[in-house]
């Protein structure tokens, strides 16, 4: 008797196996690459793209582009990860992971094709990526962090692949400013840069992009409190930065005071005059210039403190809050009482209000030695002013990296086309059938100069022979593409580098992540949630109103 076929998965699933599964991802992966392939290289195109409210964004930053896209295929979703990591870790080549990972997929499918098991070729790709790795370590020469010229190369390579490299000094120059600004010694020469902490970026549309610059302090968008009788400017300040209201404390609850004589009343309202006037008396034993607090400052409190001619601002966000602690060595205090000599910061050297655009912002610039500061950038339109941010974000990672980890590899693909030359002459070392993978991971690398060529528009067959012929035994590890014109050229001449850590991080994500889509061999789609049999949609939880509030809901029977 023929058996009747079973069901084993419910109608709502869909199930996919086998080379069906490796296939969509890998035609998934690469369709992720290509929206990105054009936006990598100095002669990268722009996208523009609109998101859900109608806002656009236009931008080249790999990272900033999939993060806007709504992308359905699973496998796809998991490339748009790489580009957050490597963002998030490394902060620059957000691009170059994504068109690594999407070739490397790319090679494999010949050998899924050929019925290669997913696992050997996991298994070539990781031996690929160690010898890559001790390749990158060879070449890589260390460099002086402290040297201006060559961090400038540096940062200007990072940017040079973005829309402002037509400002590439203006921008490298204030990257490089604003994190030696706040980078902090660790000991045993590590430094430690915390870009998101204790750099602010100002954008403030108008003027031109030239006018953009990092302050020696921070600048935020208040004003001072009472405008007419303050000063706005004051030079060497004494700042005192507060985390208290100076107001009257309301009770926690209603509380009810009764009051039998008419006296009473003013003498309540005296008690409270007095607790505000002690607070700021208690403050203006230290004779500051300036106060500052997030929480908020009565009108009382204001007029002691502007009778004794200080400046206050008030309701100042706590990250601002620490930037000024920085910046000019103050200590944020929480309770007047507490107040130290040592608490009031006297390391700036001027405080004043500017009307920028259509706003007033307070500087406290000219500091001695600050940790924290602020860049303001000017420029046409917020749209561009976002993209500056944006190439700006890049820059000082890049920066940070090296002042982390002060080793540089050569750009333009140069890197890229050693590690391929080097791993193509290992894998005639190799025994068995790790071998094909393991050579098309040498070629998978490969696609880094040849986008770059692809951007560029020269003969991109014609470049790469040269290149590889160049690169043949290993030698020549400084020959590359300039992305401008397309040209060979050494890129030790024309100062294009990357850093180590950039590199490192991007051969490991993509490899990584080349391997974990392969392994993949079923997908299973149109999983429900898991209810209790016979239970019908979860009744929407009852939000009761103050009108109904009396109804019959409160007692159930």
């Amino acid at each position: 008797m023929l058996h009747s076929p079973m069901l084993v998965l419910k109608d709502s699933l869909k199930r996919e196996s086998g080379s069906k599964v490796h296939h969509a991802n890998i035609q998934a992966s690469k369709a992720v690459a290509d929206i990105i392939r054009t936006t990598l290289g100095p002669r990268s195109m722009l996208k523009m793209l609109l998101d859900a409210s109608g806002g656009i964004v236009v931008t080249n930053d790999g990272n900033a582009i999939l993060r806007e896209l709504d992308i359905a295929h699973p496998a796809a979703k998991s490339m748009i990860e790489l580009s957050r990591t490597q963002d998030e870790e490394v902060g620059d080549g957000t691009t170059s992971v994504i068109v690594l990972a999407g070739e490397m997929l790319h090679v494999a499918e010949a050998f899924i094709d050929k019925n290669y098991h997913p696992t050997v070729i996991c298994r070539a790709y990781n031996k690929a990526l160690e010898d890559a790795i001790a390749v990158l370590d060879k070449i890589a020469m260390p460099v002086d962090a402290n040297d201006r010229a060559s961090m400038l190369g540096l940062v200007k390579s990072s940017i040079g692949t973005k829309f402002t490299s037509q400002f590439g000094d203006l921008i490298a120059d204030l990257a490089i400013d604003a994190t030696t600004t706040v980078g902090v010694d660790l000991g045993q020469g590590l430094r430690e840069v915390d870009i998101k902490k204790y750099i602010k970026v100002e954008k403030i549309p108008g003027g031109q992009l030239e006018d953009s610059r990092v302050l020696k302090g921070v600048m935020f968008n208040k004003d001072v409190v009472a405008p007419g009788k303050m000063r706005r400017k004051i030079v060497n300040p004494r700042i005192i930065l507060l985390d208290c209201p100076l107001e009257y404390k309301k009770g926690e609850n209603q509380t009810n005071a009764e009051l039998v004589k008419e006296e009473d009343w003013s003498l309540l309202l005296r008690i409270e005059e007095e607790y505000i006037e002690n607070l700021c008396m208690q403050i203006l034993k230290f004779k500051p210039d300036l106060v500052i607090t997030e929480k908020g400052l009565s009108d009382l409190a204001c007029h002691y403190l502007s009778k004794a001619g200080v400046s206050a601002i008030r309701r100042l966000r706590k990250t601002d809050n620490n930037r000024i602690a920085k910046a000019c060595g103050a200590t944020i205090v929480n309770r007047p009482d507490e107040l130290q000599e040592s608490d009031v910061g006297t390391g700036a050297g001027l405080f004043e209000v500017k009307k920028i655009g259509d706003e007033f912002f307070a500087f406290i610039v000219d500091c001695k030695d600050p940790k924290a500061c602020t860049i303001l950038l000017r420029g046409a339109s917020k749209d561009l002013l976002n993209e500056v941010e944006r190439n700006l974000q890049d820059a000082m990672s890049v920066a940070r990296n090296i002042i982390k980890n002060p080793k540089l590899l050569p750009g333009g693909g140069a890197t890229e086309l050693t590690v391929s030359a080097m791993l193509k002459q290992k894998s005639s070392l190799i025994e068995g059938i790790e071998k094909w993978p393991y050579e098309a991971a040498a070629i998978a690398f490969e696609a880094i100069p040849r986008t770059l060529a692809q951007n560029c528009g020269v003969n991109v067959i014609r470049t790469m022979t040269a290149l590889q012929g160049k690169h043949a035994n290993g030698e020549n590890a400084w020959i590359g593409i300039d992305g401008n014109t397309g040209a060979i050229t050494d890129m030790k001449e024309r100062k294009i580098w990357d850093a180590y850590n950039v590199k490192a991080q991007t051969f490991k994500t993509s490899i990584e992540a080349a391997c974990m889509l392969l392994r993949i061999d079923d997908i299973v789609s149109g999983i429900k949630k898991k209810q209790a049999p016979g239970a019908g949609p979860a009744p929407k939880p009852t939000v009761e109103t103050e009108a109904d509030a009396d109804g019959e809901q409160i007692l159930p029977d």
